[in-house]
């Protein structure tokens, strides 16, 4: 398959890429990592009358610290994060979610910002987003703006983003050094979307939990916070916490459908027990006890 004549567009700059988003007027399509757009431009599912590359725009990459956040360009591309020191300490959690994104040749030219800008509901970014509190940066010709990424998703591959808009940055506020991890999908294959997922993070003080941060994906129309889960956690001593109970609790937040991977139910069983598994497995000392 081939697709569709379109006229290319390689700016180097933010500002130069927002005139060329502006003038196309809806008709223009962003080019990052690619790994999702191409497909569907060979499939001619996709037919913009311009496509405009952002690999040149040099002030939309990297990594770099702020005032108590991690920012992250959004032309990082996903292996960049993986080999990141600084990610690794500031935001192990996240650092783990990209490691599950597509596979080895996929991260080498997929990007962080790429990930998260599309609203796959049922991929590790959008979620670890969402769980983490991060905060999206935008801008456009008519300016910057920020949302918060719980905010971002509208349903399936539907964010707040305006034709005219291209996200800068994601920013993720710090979370204290030994916070505690979760991670867990289901998927068929090693690299294919999850059927069902769990990212998020957990701090602990004087033996309760002070700080709770929770997403699902694969489990609804968009990243899903567990935000009921999160409320029964908070405030509670590690000993006086029932996983089974927070991850029913959990999975009563999901809004699961039937596809040709899985049905709702199964997402629904499933989903419960990776909770209370990846829950458990987060307490050993607990357990221990």
């Amino acid at each position: 398959m081939k697709p569709a004549p379109f006229d290319y567009l390689a700016p180097v700059t933010v500002e130069e890429a927002c005139a060329a988003l502006a003038e196309a007027g809806g008709g223009a399509t962003l080019l990052a990592g690619g790994q999702t757009l191409l497909p569907l431009l060979n499939l001619r599912m996709s037919q913009p009358f311009i496509v405009i590359d952002l690999n040149r725009v040099a002030a939309l990459k990297g990594i770099s610290r702020g005032q108590a956040c991690t920012r992250i360009g959004a032309m990082t591309r996903q292996c960049e994060a993986i080999a990141s020191a600084e990610l690794a300490r500031a935001l192990p959690v996240l650092v783990k979610a990209v490691k599950h994104v597509g596979h080895h040749q996929t991260r080498n030219r997929g990007t962080v910002g790429g990930s998260i800008a599309l609203g796959e509901p049922a991929a590790e970014l959008p979620a670890t987003a969402v769980a983490l509190d991060a905060i999206i940066e935008i801008v456009s010709v008519r300016g910057k703006r920020e949302t918060a990424a719980g905010e971002f998703y509208l349903g399936p591959y539907m964010t707040t983003l305006e034709p005219d808009e291209l996200v800068t940055a994601i920013r993720f506020p710090d979370w204290p050094q030994g916070h505690i991890t979760l991670f867990r999908e289901v998927a068929q294959r090693p690299g294919d979307f999850a059927l069902v997922g769990l990212v998020g993070a957990l701090v602990v003080e004087d033996g309760k939990v002070a700080r709770a941060g929770l997403a699902w994906f694969g489990m609804g129309p968009t990243p899903i916070r567990a935000r009921s889960a999160e409320r029964m956690l908070l405030g509670q001593p590690l000993e006086a916490i029932e996983a089974n109970a927070v991850a029913e609790r959990a999975v009563a937040d999901t809004a699961p459908f039937d596809d040709h991977h899985a049905s709702a139910e199964y997402r629904r069983t499933v989903g419960a027990r990776i909770f209370a598994r990846t829950l458990r497995e987060a307490f050993p000392a607990k357990e221990a006890a």
